[in-house]
Parts: C-alpha cells; sequence; structure tokens
C-alpha cells in the first residue's frame, strides 16, 4: 500500500544543534523563554523552522541530504511505527538524490532561495513526474503516474525545495460521500490526529495538517475546495495558508472545482508558510485563474511580516459565526483581547444577508465542475484500473465495494455524474449567485468597516474518527472565502481539553499582504503552537 524509506543509518539521530532565536515559537518557548519538546521526543529537528534549517545547511553543521535523511526516519518512526500517524501515504525514492544535488549546487556557490534544501511534503491529489503516483487516495487511481509535474511543482523544484513525498488525504479530497471520515482513504487508511491518536486531523489536506505538526517534514502543500487547508490547520495546531484563487496554478492537480480550488501552504508558524507562498505563484497558460494575479502576485511575502502589524489595524469579528462551543467562544475573546492589547481595533459585525441560502447553490456548482474537471483530468491519466471517466470510476467501485467502500459509499460521484454540462442554465444560475453574493458580503463588510480582516473561529476542537458514521463537524467559518475564492489564513489560537483551535483571517481578492501583516502579529503576541505529543486518548 505504501512505500516508504526505512533508513538504518541513525548516526545522525542524536545529534542536536544550538537552536536560532528566529521568528518561529511555541507557547511554552513564549513563557519560559526555552524549545518547548515533547517529554519523550529527542527528533534533533524537532520545530526547526525554515531559517533555521537554512542557517544549519550555511554554516556546514547540516547538509540538505542530512535533513532529509533524519526527516525520513522520523517518517519511519512516527509515521509508520509508533504512533503510526498514518500522515504520508508515499515517500519520494528519489529524495536523497535531489538533496545531494541541492548539496553540490550550495558548494558551488549557487543557493536557489529561502527553500533551497528544504524538504516539503505535498498532497496525493498533485501530480508529479517521477517514481510516485497520484491518487487522490483512491484504488480506482492506483498505478497512476504523471508524465508532467504540477505547476506548482516545477515552481517548487526551481526554488531549491526537497520533494519528500506525498500526503495522504480524504479520498477524492473528501467529496466521495457525505457520511465519509476525514483522513480516510482506500490507499492510504485513516490519518490520525497527532495531539490525541483517536482524534480526527479533519481534510481533506489530512496528511499535510499533520505531517508538519507532527515535524514529519519542514513544512507541506494542501489543498482547498472549501475548508481543506483551513480545516486541518485548525485540528492540527498549524498555519494553513489558502490564497486568493488564481494565485497558484491549479493545473496537474486532480480538481473538484475551477471556482474554488486552490492548493496554499502549511506549516509551523506564519513564516514558514510565508517562505513557501510566493515561490510557487505564478501566472501558468494552462490555468486561466492565474492571469489576474499577474499584477497582485510577490515572490516573497515574508518582508510583511511585521511584529507591530496588528497597531492601528481594523479587525472585523462576526460574532453570529461563533457560539457552536462555549471553549471555542473562550478562546476566541482571549484573542480579541489579545489584538486590542497590540492595538487593533476590533469591530462587531453583523452576518452578511447576501451570504444567506447560498449552501444549495454552492454545493450544485461543485457537482458540476466536479464531474467536467474529473472528466478531463482522467482522459490524460494512466491509473492501472484503466478509466476514462467518473462513470467508469463509479462503476469501479461498486465492482471492487469491499475493497473500495469498506465503511461508506459514493452518493456525493453518483449525484455529479447525474449532472450535465456546464453550459446548462442551472448551473450557471447557481454560479453566478454564489460568487456574487459571496463576494458582495466580504467586500461590504471590509469597504464599510475599513477593516484590515475579518476573523472568526476556523472551527471546533477535533472530534473522535468514526469511519462508520462519518464526521461531528460543530462549526467553521471556512465557506465565505472559500465561495467567493479569496484569501483565509488560520493560526493557532489556543486549545480546548488539549486539542488546538484556530483563529480565521480572511478578506478581499489579493490582500494576503495584509492578512500575513495581522496574522503574524497575532501569532508574534499569542504563541499558541505546542508541540503534540500522540496522547491515545484525552487524558491519557
Amino acid at each position: 500500500m505504501k512505500r516508504r524509506f526505512f533508513l538504518r543509518d541513525t548516526v545522525l539521530g542524536g545529534l542536536a544543534l544550538p537552536f536560532l532565536g528566529t521568528s518561529c515559537q511555541t507557547e511554552a518557548q513564549s513563557s519560559s523563554g526555552a524549545k518547548a519538546t515533547a517529554d519523550s521526543d529527542d527528533f534533533p529537528l524537532l520545530e526547526a523552522t525554515v531559517e533555521e534549517l537554512q542557517a544549519m545547511m550555511e554554516s556546514g553543521e547540516r547538509s540538505a541530504r542530512d535533513i532529509t535523511q533524519l526527516y525520513l526516519e522520523r517518517i519511519a518512526a512516527i509515521d509508520d511505527a509508533g504512533p503510526e500517524l498514518n500522515a504520508v501515504i508515499e515517500t519520494n525514492p528519489d529524495a536523497l538524490k535531489i538533496a545531494e544535488r541541492l548539496d553540490e549546487e550550495r558548494a558551488a556557490g549557487k543557493v536557489r532561495g529561502p527553500l533551497h534544501g528544504i524538504p516539503i511534503i505535498i498532497k496525493d491529489n498533485i501530480d508529479t513526474a517521477d517514481q510516485m503516483q497520484t491518487t487522490a487516495g483512491a484504488l480506482v487511481m492506483e498505478g497512476n503516474i504523471a508524465s508532467e509535474d504540477a505547476y506548482i511543482v516545477r515552481q517548487m523544484r526551481e526554488a531549491g525545495a526537497v520533494l519528500l513525498g506525498k500526503a495522504n488525504l480524504s479520498e477524492w479530497a473528501n467529496f466521495r460521500s457525505t457520511r465519509s471520515s476525514s483522513g480516510w482513504s482506500g490507499r492510504g487508511g485513516q490519518t490520525k490526529n497527532p495531539y490525541v491518536l483517536d482524534r480526527n486531523p479533519c481534510g481533506s489536506s489530512s496528511g499535510s495538517g499533520a505531517a508538519v505538526s507532527a515535524n514529519l517534514c519542514a513544512i507541506a502543500i494542501g489543498t482547498e475546495t472549501n475548508g481543506s487547508i483551513v480545516c486541518p490547520s485548525n485540528a492540527n495546531g498549524v498555519v494553513g495558508i489558502k490564497p486568493t484563487v488564481g494565485l497558484w496554478s491549479r493545473s496537474g492537480i486532480i480538481p473538484i472545482s475551477f471556482t474554488q480550488d486552490t492548493a496554499g501552504p502549511m506549516g509551523r508558524c506564519v513564516r514558514d508558510a510565508a517562505a513557501l507562498l510566493g515561490p510557487l505563484t505564478g501566472v501558468d497558460e494552462s490555468d486561466a485563474k492565474t492571469v489576474a494575479s499577474r499584477e497582485q502576485l510577490h515572490k516573497d511575502y515574508t518582508p510583511f511580516l511585521k511584529d507591530d502589524g496588528l497597531n492601528g489595524a481594523r479587525i472585523g469579528v462576526i460574532r453570529d459565526m461563533m457560539g457552536f462551543h462555549e471553549g471555542v467562544d473562550q478562546v476566541m475573546e482571549a484573542a480579541f483581547t489579545a489584538m486590542r492589547e497590540k492595538g487593533a481595533a476590533i469591530v462587531d459585525l453583523e452576518y452578511p444577508e447576501e451570504w444567506n441560502e447560498l449552501g444549495g447553490p454552492a454545493y450544485k456548482v461543485l457537482l458540476f465542475e466536479f464531474k467536467d474537471g474529473v472528466n478531463k483530468y482522467l482522459k490524460q491519466a494512466s491509473p492501472k484500473s484503466g478509466v476514462k471517466t467518473l462513470a467508469d470510476v463509479i462503476e469501479w467501485n461498486k465492482a471492487h465495494e469491499e475493497k473500495a467502500m469498506p465503511y461508506f459509499k459514493q452518493e456525493i460521484l453518483v449525484a455529479a455524474e447525474e449532472k450535465g454540462g456546464l453550459n446548462t442554465p442551472e448551473y450557471q444560475e447557481a454560479l453566478a449567485k454564489t460568487v456574487k453574493q459571496s463576494r458582495k458580503g466580504i467586500e461590504r463588510l471590509v469597504q464599510e468597516n475599513k477593516l484590515d480582516a475579518i476573523v472568526a473561529p476556523t472551527g471546533g476542537p477535533a472530534w473522535t474518527t468514526d469511519v462508520i458514521n462519518g464526521d461531528k463537524y460543530v462549526g467553521g467559518s471556512s465557506s465565505p472565502a472559500a465561495r467567493a475564492g479569496y484569501p483565509n489564513i488560520t493560526v493557532p489560537a489556543g486549545f480546548v481539553a488539549g486539542l488546538p483551535v484556530g483563529l480565521s483571517f480572511f478578506g478581499e481578492a489579493y490582500t494576503e499582504p495584509k492578512l500575513l501583516r495581522v496574522a503574524y502579529a497575532f501569532e508574534q503576541a499569542t504563541q499558541k503552537r505546542r508541540v503534540p505529543t500522540f496522547k491515545p486518548q484525552l487524558g491519557r
């Protein structure tokens, strides 16, 4: 089911180096001044930031190969054995060779940028033209080896990153069944939450969130249609950036929605996520949505990160998006107080009437666009099953039901297959209403109140995983920005019963610089990230 490196050379395993004082700190660090670690976790790169890893390579204390090997060993020890997180569906057989080439470049005086030699895990719905498969976690897609890298993978390689492996996910990016368990796929099994193992990691970028939180990589890439970056970031206690749709290309990514899909970075702190955001931007002729980003994109977003970024900022709070959990409300109120103390004005907002009754039309858009997009992707795909259409996928799953659908079925796939083409009035009307109303609500709130960002709880504490009955969401705030195609950044804000809770910052199109400024300042003021300790259950 998986391809792994089980590395025997552990000479580097016990060598710990001093850490540099960079901007990514944990809650324990901010109060005690010491590097926060789990009691039994002596991983040498624990909570290492991109800047720290670069400093190690620059000084010669570690090479990219050393760092890559340590993360591969960590995957073998934590993901496959030990807690068995099941976050990584496949490691890259070429990872060490890539790292060695990058070390040679560094030795020759060529450093490509801040990502040079940095190991990254990407979600298994993103094409890579190498020995790894691209399956969206589905057994029907096994054996699919892409002939070309996805555009963002090309950008990542050019920036000098080490492609460490692919992350498990909710199968078909959680667009298969209404009763699915987030983080479960037929190919990869069930991903666990590194804080409490019987809790859910949310999805669909479950493995990406769990992997970066558990220190299986430096940073990760997830994808989102509605919540699939920010929800697993919330549940796994990490930072997630869902960019404006079109800031990152979607070509070479197994799709759900042309209107809403985007990939985005996930990291243990804002600076690490921002370091990945810029190098992967670009106008891609294969993705028309990227054209509008030409005059809006930045190749480096880290200059926008300011410690005093909340001073004078106006932050809008939609309290109607709270109230689903008293513990989450307490975390949010503490967050608002922290922002006020850093000079921000907190502006109470009413829930926009424009967002009412969008659930039906928005879901209809996804059904139509999923059928269209998946059929286009499958025409050029090469799974061993030979499927070439969504209808083929449905029939293959029926014929292999015991393996492919042991816990829940495929009613969303069936509903999508029943839809017509994108020229039908039903689709056009649903699309126009969803996009217009979702964008209008955000833009009106921001402009009328002169806001730097709108904030709301990203979600609730992680629920107990249940593959039979499915997920138990209690609340969240991803839909407005997702439906509008606008940016959304979630930052760890606190804990409820030992489970992380995030705060989302969202706003108008291409306002990533402004959102990063206030999100970073909030993170620096609060430092709520904690190292997960892999508890089997709450209280144990």
